[in-house]
């Protein structure tokens, strides 16, 4: 789509003309010399008059015209208007909080080729999936184990927090489950005024045993700010000292903040419960952010260039075709025996 940044300029198209009208050309007299064989000397060249202005023919006009034309369009600054691009604006702050305590080592899920492999590569494989179609969110990762780290800030960056989360390794963060401190950093890291929903998926197999702050209490603190807590447990129900699963307290840490407890038994259960978690808070906009322009002002320059190229060749084409070499090389002089004027080949 073609468009101008300045159209009024075109205004200006008659421009030329009201200054010839109202300010006409200055009228100058120049004093010639007056000798009295003025009538001899136009006789001996054949009664010729020599002009040097010659009056403007209509291709001229035309030609004249067009390059105004040009050089006025060039000024309106003609733009080629490009289809508008799209962007997503992110809906949701989505964190992750993920157990790497010593317990995720335990094979008990099955891979899609049958085989068993630890809760966290079983983790890691279906929450790779679900970072992929995070579309229109802003994603963090904070994992945790004797404490809270974070392992990748909120961005819309999802190949950066796959990559991130492919680094994790059970125990970096120390053998032991701090829960209630990743839930408190996690509500550290929302913006406090924004109104984009606010979400935390926690993945633990674990109960609480290092927390100075105890998960419900956190749950409280992230109640009053406007975030959601759906938690995830992995695990054995079965199990009992520090490695047990303490349902009781990830129910209670849900039910606080507005959100829902899941439990995973095996791998397909996990995957199924990223599957509910993609219907909830879901919510895409998308906005127009810009339509990019390009100037294009060069080509009516361009055209009047070599409009006024062709106009100026033409001229000088013409000047030459009406005068012939005869005319250039003739002298005149006084022939000192009869005393008249000749003129000299």
């Amino acid at each position: 789509m073609l468009t101008f940044a300045y159209a009024w300029c075109f205004f200006l198209l008659p421009l030329p003309w009201l200054v010839r009208l109202f300010l006409p050309p200055k009228q100058r007299h120049q004093v010639s010399v007056q000798v009295p064989f003025g009538d001899r000397l136009q006789q001996v060249l054949g009664g010729k008059h020599s002009n040097s202005t010659q009056p403007q023919t209509w291709p001229r006009r035309v030609l004249a015209v067009a390059i105004w034309a040009c050089v006025l369009t060039a000024v309106t600054r003609p733009q080629w208007l490009e289809p508008p691009i799209t962007k997503e604006i992110p809906t949701r702050d989505l964190l992750l909080l993920v157990d790497l305590s010593g317990s995720m080592a335990q094979e008990d899920f099955k891979n899609d080729a049958g085989k068993k492999v630890s809760r966290m590569d079983a983790v890691k494989e279906v929450l790779d999936g679900f970072l992929a179609k995070r579309k229109g969110d802003r994603v963090g990762l904070v994992v945790f184990g004797d404490a809270a780290y974070l392992q990748a800030p909120f961005t819309t960056d999802l190949q950066l927090s796959q990559e991130l989360l492919g680094e994790c390794e059970v125990g970096m963060a120390g053998p032991r489950t701090a829960f209630g401190d990743a839930i408190g950093l996690g509500v550290n890291l929302f913006d406090e005024d924004t109104e984009r929903a606010k979400t935390i998926i926690a993945l633990t197999d674990g109960n609480d045993t290092k927390s100075k702050v105890p998960p419900v209490e956190a749950a409280r603190v992230a109640t009053q700010r406007d975030i959601k807590i759906y938690t995830v447990a992995i695990g054995d129900p079965t199990t009992v000292g520090e490695d047990k699963l303490d349902e009781q307290s990830l129910k209670d840490v849900a039910s606080e903040t507005g959100g829902k407890y899941f439990f995973a038994a095996d791998r397909e259960h996990l995957a199924g419960i990223y599957d509910e978690l993609d219907k909830i808070e879901t919510q895409t906009i998308q906005t127009i952010s810009h339509r990019p322009r390009t100037d294009i002002y060069y080509w009516p320059l361009l055209i009047a260039l070599l409009l006024s190229m062709f106009e100026k060749a033409i001229a000088t084409w013409r000047g030459r075709r009406h005068t012939t070499p005869a005319e250039q090389d003739r002298r005149i002089h006084v022939n000192p025996i009869t005393g008249e004027m000749e003129v000299a080949a």
